[in-house]
Order: C-alpha cells, then sequence, then structure tokens
C-alpha cells in the first residue's frame, strides 16, 4: 500500500514539472515571437542592428551557418548560427590582404621561401627563390586562393608568419570581430583558428571600403608576373558569383574538409551593397545568390540625415549670437523591410533648449536617430559646427 502511494506522490510530481515544463516552453516561444517583431541592438563593439525577423525570416538555405548584412550601416537582415564559431578555410585570406595593404608595399619585391613553397593546398605554383611583387602575390592569393602566395605575403610584410598573425588577430579585434582568432594566413586547419559568419561579414565590410582590395577581389582574370624572370600565370577568380549573379563584386571562397565549402559573397545594386557569409554549404553559390537576392527584394534604405544637412537650427542663450545649426557628427541611414517602410520615423533629442554659451565647435548637443513603431533604434550625436563665443558686456 505504502508503495502505491509513494508511486502515486512521484506521477503527480512528475506531471507537475511536465506542465511547468510546457508552460515555460510557451513563455519562451512567445518571448521569442515579442523580441523578432522588434529590431534588436548588440551594444558590444561594434554596435549592430538587428532587424525584426533576422532568425525567422528569409529563404531556407543548407549551410550551417550564414549572415546577411547592409555594408554601408552594417545592419543585420538574416542570421543562422550567424556567432557560432566555425572553422573560416581561405576566406581567412581576406584578412590577410587587409592587414598586408595596411602594413606593406605593393610594389615591395619579395623572395619565397622554402617554407612558403612547400605550403600544400591550392597554389600558385611558387618555388623557393623566386621573386614576385606584394601586388603580385595578393593577386595569386585573392584570385586563385594560394595559399602558398599567403606564407610568402606573411613572411615578405613581417618577417614571419608569427608576427603576422599577430596584426592579423589585432586587426580583427579593431574591426570588432571579437570572436574570431587566426593561427595562419591562408586557414588550413589548425587549433583555436576559428571565427563567425557574422564576423567574416564584418571582416569583408571593412575590407571592401579599401579600393584597392575592393577592385582585387571583383577581378575575375588576372596575369601574374614573375619578378625576375619571364614567366606568366593566367589565373582566374574562384568566386563564380563574379561571373553569374547580377551585381556581384566580391569577396572570397573557402575549401577545407573541417570547414565544408564557404563563400563570402558581395554584390552592389541601385547603389547599396550586401554583404552574405555561407559557412559548411552544399552549394554555396546557390546559398549566397538566394540570401542576397532576399536581401535586395525584401528591404529597402532609408537616409535619416547626411552631415552635409543641418538637422534643426536651435536658440543660444548669452551668446554673441542668438540661433546655431546643428550637424550630425556622422550620415546615419535605416535598413528596413518594404512593407514597414513607414513605420520608421525621425527623432530629434537636444540636451537643453535654448543652449548656454560658450559653445565649442564639435561639441555634441543632442543626437538624432530614428524610432521604428515607437522603439528608439538607432541615432548619431548632432554637433555645431561653429564656435559660439558669451557676450562681453554680460561679464561687465
Amino acid at each position: 500500500m505504502t508503495v502505491i502511494v509513494l508511486l502515486n506522490r512521484k506521477i503527480k510530481w512528475l506531471a507537475v514539472i511536465l506542465f511547468g515544463l510546457v508552460i515555460l516552453m510557451a513563455v519562451n516561444r512567445q518571448l521569442q515571437l515579442t523580441s523578432t517583431s522588434r529590431y534588436q541592438i548588440r551594444t558590444q563593439f561594434p554596435p549592430l542592428v538587428f532587424l525584426p525577423g533576422y532568425d525567422t525570416l528569409g529563404p531556407k538555405i543548407g549551410a550551417s551557418a550564414a549572415v546577411l548584412i547592409e555594408a554601408q550601416s552594417g545592419a543585420v537582415l538574416y542570421g543562422k548560427n550567424a556567432e557560432v564559431r566555425r572553422a573560416p578555410a581561405s576566406t581567412t585570406k581576406m584578412m590577410t590582404a587587409i592587414v598586408a595593404l595596411e602594413k606593406g608595399r605593393l610594389n615591395q619585391v619579395i623572395k619565397v621561401s622554402r617554407k612558403a613553397a612547400a605550403t600544400g593546398g591550392s597554389t600558385i605554383w611558387l618555388k623557393a627563390g623566386e621573386r614576385l611583387t606584394l601586388k603580385e602575390l595578393l593577386e595569386g592569393m585573392m584570385l586563385r586562393s594560394g595559399n602558398d602566395g599567403s606564407v610568402a605575403v606573411a613572411e615578405g610584410v613581417s618577417g614571419s608568419v608569427k608576427d603576422f598573425v599577430r596584426l592579423m588577430n589585432l586587426k580583427a579585434k579593431e574591426i570588432g570581430a571579437l570572436h574570431t582568432n587566426f593561427q595562419n594566413p591562408h586557414g588550413l586547419r589548425a587549433p583555436s583558428h576559428y571565427t563567425t559568419a557574422l564576423d567574416l561579414a564584418l571582416i569583408a565590410r571593412y575590407g571592401m571600403e579599401n579600393p584597392y582590395f575592393a577592385r582585387l577581389v571583383r577581378t575575375k582574370v588576372g596575369t601574374l608576373e614573375w619578378f625576375d624572370r619571364k614567366k606568366q600565370v593566367e589565373i582566374r577568380n574562384t568566386n563564380r558569383l563574379l561571373w553569374y549573379f547580377e551585381g556581384a563584386d566580391g569577396v572570397k571562397t573557402g575549401t577545407t574538409n573541417e570547414a565544408g565549402h564557404c563563400l563570402v559573397g558581395s554584390a552592389v545594386r541601385d547603389g547599396k551593397r550586401l554583404i552574405a557569409v555561407v559557412l559548411n554549404s552544399r552549394n554555396r553559390w546557390d546559398d549566397c545568390a538566394r540570401l542576397l537576392e532576399y536581401g535586395f527584394e525584401a528591404f529597402v534604405i532609408r537616409t535619416i540625415v547626411r552631415t552635409d544637412q543641418p538637422v534643426a537650427r536651435v536658440a543660444v542663450r548669452g551668446g554673441d549670437r542668438k540661433t546655431v545649426s546643428v550637424y550630425p557628427r556622422s550620415n546615419l541611414v535605416a535598413v528596413v523591410r518594404k512593407d514597414a517602410a513607414e513605420s520608421i520615423r525621425p527623432q530629434l533629442r537636444l540636451a537643453e533648449q535654448p543652449l548656454n554659451a560658450p559653445l565649442a565647435a564639435g561639441q555634441a548637443v543632442g543626437s538624432i536617430g530614428y524610432s521604428y513603431d515607437d522603439q528608439w533604434v538607432e541615432g548619431v550625436d548632432v554637433v555645431i559646427r561653429q564656435p559660439v563665443r558669451r557676450r562681453w558686456w554680460r561679464f561687465w
């Protein structure tokens, strides 16, 4: 009898626990649905705006991790395991090119070491003792994805791969790729060599701001020329999107057994640049093209303010002028779904009115941003451009 009572009690407690789990799952689901109806803000560096539905809406893709961002604002339009660590394969070379362009000289002549020539995987057929300029090595590294060229670049710019990789990791943190760690300049498998889809998008975004980097990664066909002897080799870009996707202009492929097939793709249409990243995809071309097409079709960019346009004229108290114009410190755009564009509202917030003199040039006196259904999403400082002095007779 006692055993039966104890069993009944256990069954009751089990029922209570199961009921509680069901309630928690329902509440959690409701919270998820609620969160996707609003913009989400990541305040850590760099601050990022995640659009409503970025993790629930969009095309179905086969990649293990993916992300789609708008390049000007950095807004995240789509994400699938976007901040999960994964092996980057040769997408690593985007950072290699960025560091080389910032630390090296394009006309620098680099002698290929035995270590560089012995690097396996995809190569540009370098031999120890050969000499090429940094310009040629970068072209071979980014178009044909030459691993041997990556090592030659690292050794030529920093003296050793170890020192160059240190610069790569410092640059990653500077850009805001906070979940990235590099161990080599080419992306072949190595312990603790990882990144995320979102970090790769941020790295690509930064790289595309460099005119030479942007010109390099949109090149379809190039010719490598050796420095000290008459040798030329034609190379083709491994990024197939450049040939068939409208507006495609970059940026880098990557493939290893560990990482799978990876692609960072960029495209521009009507002045709008989107960057898509797919990692470990069975069909990286189709996955990337779907994301980019989705971005161009579903979203619009609204310019909220520009630095060359004053946003208000504000009264000044006790100054040598009665009013002063205020300007945004930087341009501000809002990315929004086409069917929700009317929900975006510009908002100006001033610290005080009237402003009290004296005022220094460049002094922030408030902010201007935009709201979405009464939710403040993003803003920039508004500043004055001309100093305002106190009236001298006020002291008298």
